[in-house]
Parts: C-alpha cells; sequence; structure tokens
C-alpha cells in the first residue's frame, strides 16, 4: 500500500445570521441546502438519502450499543423528513447533520484528489450564501470546528482498510500520531479551553474538545480514537476508519498531509510495519498540551520514558515510512506519494528549525502570523474579542470576506490545486470509484432516482410496480472506465437498468 486508497472528507459549516443569535440553526441549515439543491435542479425527492445499510451503532471493539443507551446526535440512521438531503452529480452529499449545513465529500483514491473536492464543498457553500443574501435571513458559513463560545463542530476523515487488520493495532500506533500530527494539520485558533475563557493561541480547532482516548460517540465524551464499525463497503472484508480528530483545513500543504500522511500511516499498520512502540503516557492531556504550545517545543511523553517534541514524534513516523516505502518500492514509488513524503519531509524541516517558516503550508502558522500583525499594529492583546472576530472571519466561505481567500488570492498560501481543479470538482464526479455511478446516475437521471447512499443508488423507474435498488458495496467499481460507455449508451434509466441486468446475468 501507498498513500493511495479511499478516502473521503465530511465538513460540518459554522452557521450564523448577524444579528440574529437567536435564529433556529436546523431551519437555516435546511435553507442552505435547499439553496443550493434549487440551483442546481435538484428536487429532494428525487435525491433523498438511503438509510438502509447505516448502523452508526456497531462498534469496531465487536458489540452494538443499544439504541436506548446511545445519545440522539448519534442515531445518524434515523431519517427526519423535515431536514434537508440531497446528493449531487459530484457524487457528494449535501445535507443537515443536526445544527450544521455538512458537504460530505464523495470517494476519492489519493490526497490531492480529496483536497480538490474538499475545496469544492467551500464553494458549494460560498453558492449556497451567495443565493440566501439575495433575501432574508442572510446567512453566512464558516468553514471551522468552533464558535468560540462552547461549541464544536466536526470535519471528520474516513479511510478504507483491511477488516483483517487488529482494531487494537490501529488504536496502539494511531493515537500517538494523532496527538502529534495537529502540529501539521492544526487550522488554529484563539483562545484556549472549550469556551476559549483564558487567552491565547493554539494550534487545534478541535483538540480542547477531546475526553477519551477511545470511544464510539462523535459530539460528546469525544475520544481520540472513534470505533463506529459502518464500512460502507463488504464489511467482511473492509472497515471504514472514522477520524473525527482533524480540523478543517484550508491551506492545501496542510490537507494533502493530513490525508496522505495518515494513509501511509494506516498501511504500516495494515502490513504491520510499525516496530516500535511509540505510545503516550498520557494521550488526551498532551494532546492539549501540544495545541497550546505555538512554539512546538510541548515535550511528549511516551510509556518508556522517552520525551520528545510532537515534531520529532512525527519525524519516527516519517522515517518508519519512509524505510517501509524503501522496502516494498525502493524507487519505484508512485507520484502521490512522492509529493506526500516530500512535503511532510519539508513542513516539518521548517517546524523543527523555525514554525513560523511553514506560514505559507500550515493553517494555524500562516493564521498566527496575520493575528501577530494584528496584535503588533494596533497594540492588542490575545484576550481582545477582535481577534476573535477577526478568527471567525479566516474562514468565512464568501470569497470577498473571507480573510484566507482573500490572503490566498495574493499569493501568501502554497496552492496544490488549480481553480478550474476545484470547479470542475463541483460539477464532476471522481473517475475512479463508485462515485462516478452516483453522480452521473443524477446528472442523467434525476427524476428517475428515489435516493442515494454511499453503497447503493435507488430507481424509480415507470413501469416497474417497485423500486430497483442498484448495490455499490465494492468503492472501486462503478468508475467512468467500467461504467462509463454503459452510462452513454443508456438514455434513461431503464434501459441502464436492463443492460446492468444483462451484464449480471
Amino acid at each position: 500500500m501507498t498513500v493511495r486508497r479511499v478516502m473521503g472528507v465530511e465538513t460540518e459549516y459554522g452557521i450564523s445570521v448577524p444579528g440574529d443569535p437567536a435564529a433556529n440553526p436546523m431551519i437555516l441549515s435546511g435553507q442552505v441546502v435547499n439553496a443550493y439543491a434549487s440551483a442546481q435542479g435538484i428536487r429532494a425527492a428525487h435525491a433523498s438519502w438511503d438509510y438502509a445499510d447505516e448502523a452508526p451503532l456497531r462498534d469496531a471493539r465487536g458489540f452494538e450499543m443499544g439504541r436506548g443507551l446511545a445519545d440522539p446526535s448519534q442515531l445518524t440512521d434515523e431519517e427526519d423528513p423535515t431536514l434537508a438531503n440531497v446528493v449531487l452529480t459530484n457524487g457528494a452529499r449535501l445535507y443537515v447533520d443536526h445544527a450544521h449545513p455538512e458537504y460530505s465529500s464523495p470517494e476519492v483514491t489519493t490526497p490531492r484528489a480529496a483536497v480538490a473536492w474538499d475545496r469544492a464543498g467551500e464553494l458549494i457553500m460560498a453558492e449556497s450564501v451567495r443565493r440566501l443574501s439575495q433575501g432574508p435571513p442572510g446567512v453566512n458559513l464558516y468553514k471551522n470546528n468552533t464558535d468560540g463560545k462552547g461549541q464544536s463542530y466536526g470535519t471528520h476523515e474516513n479511510y478504507l482498510m483491511r477488516r483483517e487488520t487488529p482494531f487494537s493495532d490501529i488504536v496502539r500506533h494511531l493515537v500517538p500520531f494523532f496527538v502529534a500530527r495537529q502540529v501539521v494539520t492544526g487550522s488554529g485558533r484563539v483562545g484556549i479551553g472549550v469556551d476559549s475563557r483564558r487567552a491565547g493561541f493554539q494550534l487545534s480547532q478541535r483538540s480542547d474538545f477531546f475526553e477519551v482516548e477511545v470511544g464510539l460517540e462523535t459530539t460528546l465524551k469525544r475520544p481520540i480514537i472513534n470505533t463506529r464499525d459502518e464500512p460502507h463497503a463488504v464489511a467482511d472484508l473492509y472497515r471504514r476508519l472514522h477520524v473525527i480528530i482533524g480540523d478543517a483545513n484550508h491551506c492545501d500543504v496542510a490537507n494533502l498531509l493530513k490525508l496522505g500522511t495518515t494513509s501511509l500511516v494506516l498501511a504500516m499498520i495494515e502490513d504491520r510495519a510499525i516496530h516500535e512502540d511509540l505510545t503516550v503516557a498520557r494521550p488526551v492531556a498532551t494532546l492539549q498540551a501540544v495545541s497550546h504550545d505555538p512554539t512546538c517545543r510541548q515535550l511528549v511523553e511516551l510509556r518508556d520514558g522517552t520525551k520528545l517534541t510532537a515534531v520529532q514524534l512525527l519525524w519516527r513516523y516519517h522515517d518508519a515510512a519512509e524505510r517501509y516505502l524503501q522496502d516494498r518500492y525502493g524507487a519505484e514509488r508512485d507520484s502521490d506519494t512522492v509529493e506526500v513524503m516530500r512535503w511532510w519531509a519539508l513542513v516539518l524541516d521548517k517546524l523543527e528549525r523555525d514554525p513560523s517558516e511553514a506560514a505559507r503550508e500550515v493553517d494555524w502558522v500562516g493564521k498566527q502570523q496575520v493575528m501577530q500583525g494584528y496584535i503588533d499594529r494596533d497594540g492588542l492583546d490575545w484576550a481582545d474579542a477582535r481577534l476573535r472576530a477577526i478568527d471567525i472571519q479566516w474562514s468565512d466561505v464568501r470569497p470577498d470576506k473571507g480573510l484566507f481567500h482573500r490572503l490566498r488570492r495574493s499569493g501568501r498560501f502554497e496552492e496544490l490545486v488549480s481553480d478550474e481543479a476545484v470547479l470542475e470538482a463541483v460539477r464532476e464526479p471522481p473517475e475512479d470509484t463508485r462515485a462516478y455511478f452516483r453522480g452521473k446516475c443524477l446528472e442523467k437521471y434525476p427524476d428517475q432516482i428515489a435516493a442515494a447512499s454511499w453503497d447503493s443508488v435507488i430507481f424509480d423507474v415507470p413501469g416497474h410496480a417497485s423500486l430497483q435498488r442498484v448495490p455499490m458495496l465494492e468503492p472501486l467499481r462503478g468508475t467512468r472506465a467500467s461504467v462509463g460507455s454503459l452510462l452513454d449508451r443508456s438514455p434513461d434509466a431503464a434501459t441502464l437498468l436492463r443492460e446492468l441486468a444483462s451484464a449480471s446475468g
């Protein structure tokens, strides 16, 4: 394995109505989803979500939580008909997740593609805001992870793994990696503590909200390792690792490294290629201590008594990955893996030498420098409310208002994916996963689709007494190479279904 695997990103967006703090976020979120869906000619009745295979209470440790014991936020398999929920032609899901609009990217196979389709979500949300700005209520959206007042919302990653990999190995090797990873992938935050009560600046928007090392929850008692066992694929072969500890990244390099380095570490876990015991002595407390130190000098104590910085701990993983790749591939590495390894070493070098050197690649460093500029110019300190307002403005999705977007256009950040590629990702699905079949069916037969999900498309075809469900349990089937010509020669869903039946028969 290399960095290439089936992966994706889910992002809940912060939402507000300026001047109306009491506005109902669930209603507003529905307006956001419906504004974009209607603009694209998508009707919720013909592009809703298929919940048949969802199992949010199944635990990777070998049991299933009783529904009576679960927090309502965990019951993501219960459809609320009042909440907007659509599938887009690029294969993504756009819906209301509790009190936030969420964009769940389509399945991709490379970190660079993950960056492109994640950024596509920003444009989709910005378009919703633009349409809603033409009349009340004037909704604003933010690609961030906390409102600075005690609420946090997620940016989740998903990685397809081999089912045979012991979950205990995943926990043992991923916990130290996640404790350290934030020095590269943190998006930066003004304020310390869940409610930002203490003044200061920290690396991650999410770290203060984590309470336990391992668990099934995602909104209460958040765990470093989430145990939800909902593969959305052939369950005997695959597991979907649901990662809830990441930040919402704007910087392409940080986003690429978030997906790419994690995928490499998972490959090493699957192949039992990590031979060091890097277990952190107090992972939750250390996670937060690392986030609270922008100098990157905070020491991480391992169970064996070793003390090293988070950057040095990441070097351990980097060097293990280098040995792993050299043993298996030598110089014959794919371009995506070469790119990730090059950026990984370059960013760690900068962070180790002087974190400020990584301002073009790492979100928190770039944000801290901008904040420090305001402090120096206006004589502010980290307790000033104006800095918290700037922190929120940083992640505003509107291209003319969002501080990051304005700085990016000025060339302040390293850009890996062009604006043209992101625009393409708004319209088109990835060609090398089942998202291609899902997205193209939504584009070509919108009025003949009753629902869809990650692993199915359900057709409502005239002349059929019942709905026709096409399962897609293999994420690498349904690609352009396998179904492109079939879709091209099927003018309607009835023809497509006949062709599929003939091919399978």
